[in-house]
C-alpha cells in the first residue's frame, strides 16, 4: 500500500540573477503523484559531486558570499564574475533544482506493473533535482538495491561507478588497451583501479602528492605517477612503456597536465618504434577531459607528433551512443557489486540546511580527495 503522498518537500535551489549574483536558497515545492510508470521516491541520501557543483556553484565567487536567512531556510549570495554570466546566460533568473544521483524508498507508484513492483523497494535514481526530500521519476530512472544495502551505500550508484565503467568500455571500444587516469585517489579512481584489477586491465595512476599515493598503493595499484614530484614525466613514460597505455580520462582538464600526458605517450611510443619519421610515431594517443578540478586555460605544448586526438567526455552521451541493453549491463554490474568495487566513503553527512553553511561550502568546494559529502534531506527535520 502506499503511504499517502505529500503536498511539498523542501528542495535545494540555485538561481543566477540578471543582477550578477548567485543565490542558494531551499524552496517548498509541491509533490507531483506518480504517473502510470513513475514512483514517488523519498530522497534519503545524495551525494556532492564535482558535477554537481557545476550547476550548485559554477565558478561563483564563494569567498565574497553573503550568508541570510535562518538556520533552518539558510540563504546564500555570492558575485558572479561578468565573463561567466555571459557564458551562462540560458539559465538567468531560472531557478534550478540541484543534484544528480542520489538514494531512496519508493513511497507511492503508479499504475503500471513495472511501477507497482517498485513500491516499498530501496531505490538508486538518477535524474536531476536529487537535492530534496522527494522526487517523482520514471521507473527506468531506479536501480533497486540489494536488499541489505542502505541508501548512503546506494546514493552513488550512478555517476562514479558507470564513468569508471565508461572508461573501460571506452577504451575497449576505441582499441586501446591500457589507460591513464588523473586524480586518481578520487572516490572515482578508487573504483576504476578495483575495475582494473578485476578485469585485468593495466591503469597508470597520476595522483598529486605522497598521501595520494598510499591510498592507491593500499587497493593495490601498481602503476602510480606523483606529479609534484621531480621525477614525475619520467615516471610517467616508464609506466606508459609498461603498460603500453594511450588513452587517458583527465579529471583536471586546465593547464599542462594532459599536454604532458600527450608528450610521455609519445616519448613511450618512439622507444619501441622501429622506423623514425618526422611526423612523430603511428601510434594514436588520447586524452579525453572529463572534469575541471582546474578550470584555467588547457596547454599544449605540441610536442607529441600528429597522431593525437584530446577532447571531451561526459557519461550520459556515452550511454545513449551504447545503448539501452549494454547501459543496463553496466547497472547490472554496479548493483551486484555495490558494497565492494563499487562503495563510496563520505567525509561527513550534511543536511539541506547544512550544505548552505559556509563551513559546508569551505570544504565541499575544494574538490579535495578524502572529503566528499553526502546530503541526507531528512537529517535534522
Amino acid at each position: 500500500m502506499s503511504t499517502p503522498i505529500p503536498t511539498s518537500g523542501l528542495q535545494l535551489r540555485s538561481l543566477l540573477k540578471s543582477s550578477g549574483e548567485l543565490e542558494l536558497s531551499l524552496a517548498e515545492v509541491e509533490v507531483t503523484a506518480p504517473g502510470p510508470d513513475e514512483v514517488l521516491v523519498r530522497i534519503e541520501a545524495s551525494p556532492i559531486n564535482p558535477s554537481d557543483l557545476g550547476l550548485l556553484l559554477g565558478p561563483a565567487d564563494m569567498a565574497a558570499a553573503v550568508y541570510s536567512g535562518t538556520a533552518a531556510r539558510p540563504v546564500v549570495t555570492a558575485p558572479m564574475p561578468a565573463p561567466a554570466m555571459r557564458a551562462m546566460a540560458a539559465r538567468v533568473d531560472e531557478s534550478m533544482p540541484v543534484g544528480n544521483e542520489g538514494a531512496g524508498t519508493v513511497i507511492a507508484a503508479g499504475t503500471s506493473e513495472t511501477a507497482q513492483a517498485l513500491l516499498g523497494k530501496k531505490v538508486a535514481v538518477l535524474g536531476g533535482a536529487m537535492y530534496g526530500q522527494y522526487r517523482t521519476l520514471p521507473v527506468a530512472s531506479c536501480l533497486v538495491l540489494p536488499a541489505d544495502a542502505t541508501a548512503a551505500e546506494g546514493a552513488s550508484c550512478f555517476v562514479n561507478p558507470l564513468t569508471a565503467l565508461g572508461m573501460t568500455e571506452t577504451m575497449r571500444m576505441e582499441g586501446h588497451k591500457a589507460l591513464v587516469h588523473t586524480a586518481a585517489a578520487s572516490n572515482l579512481g578508487q573504483m576504476l583501479n578495483k575495475i582494473c584489477i578485476k578485469d585485468g586491465i593495466d591503469l597508470v595512476n597520476i595522483v598529486r602528492n605522497p598521501e595520494q599515493a598510499a591510498i592507491l598503493r593500499g587497493i593495490g595499484a601498481k602503476y602510480i605517477c606523483d606529479s609534484s614530484a621531480p621525477t614525475f614525466l619520467n615516471d610517467l613514460t616508464e609506466a606508459l612503456v609498461a603498460t603500453g597505455a594511450t588513452l587517458a580520462f583527465d579529471a583536471i582538464g586546465g593547464g599542462k597536465l594532459a599536454g604532458q600526458i600527450l608528450t610521455c605517450m609519445e616519448i613511450a611510443a618512439n622507444k619501441t618504434a622501429a622506423v623514425y619519421s618526422r611526423y612523430g610515431s603511428s601510434v594514436h594517443k588520447q586524452v579525453y577531459i572529463y572534469g575541471g578540478l582546474d578550470m584555467a586555460p588547457t596547454e599544449l605544448n605540441r610536442a607529441f607528433g600528429m597522431i593525437w586526438g584530446i577532447g571531451g567526455w561526459l557519461l550520459t552521451p556515452f550511454l545513449m551512443k551504447i545503448g539501452p541493453a549494454a547501459s543496463q549491463k553496466l547497472r547490472d554490474r554496479v548493483a551486484a557489486e555495490l558494497k565492494t568495487t563499487f562503495a563510496s566513503h563520505y567525509a561527513a553527512e550534511i543536511s539541506l540546511a547544512e550544505t548552505l553553511s559556509a563551513e559546508a561550502i569551505a570544504v565541499y568546494n575544494r574538490r579535495a580527495t578524502g572529503e566528499k559529502y553526502l546530503i541526507n534531506p531528512a537529517k535534522g527535520l
